[in-house]
């Protein structure tokens, strides 16, 4: 009796609330599939796959309903509700899986689409992770440098940036030193494929070309002139972690802009301070 897994088991014997399956006919060891699942055209002796899982009373059950993830699996789940210890996801069958909140990399919310993979806790019953992903996730995509590809955010680190699931399969991030401040857990996003790793995994970028994003980068700049009343306390030559944290762009594009509004005559570079002209 797996949990977690589809399994074969054998029609044993008949209830008035469903039959019971058994690995083999005198098996002592049995489970119950519910009348309601039970196929009209079954008979004792019979094979039946069927899905094994824990019901609200932590009783071992069988179902011929089909989850939307199996154990060793990873699946993108709706959320249902959120509650005092977790979240509750919608994963096809008649109880809700639980999330606790240890286990997730990022607030969730009602109707949020998070991916996620099953364990089995220590109670022995079946529960959603958010973590452990990244080993998960396929190394072979078809994409190479320049495609534009779809993905799943599903984890963030401090070091590396934020973790994508392109097509909710394959490994990606975006990496740290590029903003991606807005993003959370479960947001879908669309972006471009900078770099594919010795290893397959892909690096992405949500930024365009330099000399399409240059515009959106230098009213960034000049917004934040605006707050700074007409005067940036730093230029290009500041470090890149004052660049980052000041303007959330990186030393590059934030140089490439500050030498175009320069040439536009926008902006004057004196003090090591940027004026507003």
């Amino acid at each position: 009796m797996r949990l977690g897994e589809y399994q074969e088991l054998i029609y044993v014997k008949k209830v008035q609330f469903g039959i019971y399956l058994a690995e083999n006919q005198n098996d002592e060891e049995r489970v119950l599939l519910p009348a309601k699942q039970v196929p009209e055209e079954a008979r004792p002796g019979d094979r039946l796959k069927v899905f094994l899982y824990k019901d609200s009373k932590d009783r071992l059950i069988a179902t011929t309903n089909v989850p939307k993830l199996t154990l060793g699996e990873f699946a993108p789940l709706t959320v249902k509700e959120v509650g005092k210890i977790g979240a509750f996801l919608d994963w096809g069958l008649e109880k809700d899986l639980f999330l606790p909140y240890r286990e997730m990399t990022g607030r969730v919310e009602a109707g949020d689409e998070v991916l996620v993979t099953l364990y089995i806790d220590k109670s022995s019953r079946l529960c959603a992770t958010m973590r452990g992903l990244y080993d998960l996730l396929k190394k072979d995509s078809p994409y190479q440098k320049g495609d534009t590809v779809t993905g799943r955010v599903y984890e963030f680190s401090d070091n590396f940036g934020a973790f994508i699931a392109v097509d909710d399969r394959y490994s990606a991030r975006i990496a740290n030193h590029e903003d991606h401040s807005f993003l959370r857990v479960g947001d879908v996003i669309e972006a471009k494929v900078s770099d594919v790793k010795e290893d397959g995994k892909l690096d992405l970028t949500l930024r365009e070309k330099a000399y399409i994003q240059m515009d959106a980068d230098g009213a960034k700049i000049l917004e934040l002139l605006d707050s700074y009343a007409g005067v940036l306390p730093f230029t290009e030559k500041a470090s890149p972690e004052v660049i980052k944290r000041e303007t959330g762009l990186s030393k590059n594009a934030f140089k490439r802009a500050v030498g175009h509004l320069y040439k536009e005559r926008i902006i004057d570079l004196t003090d090591g301070k940027i004026r507003k002209l």
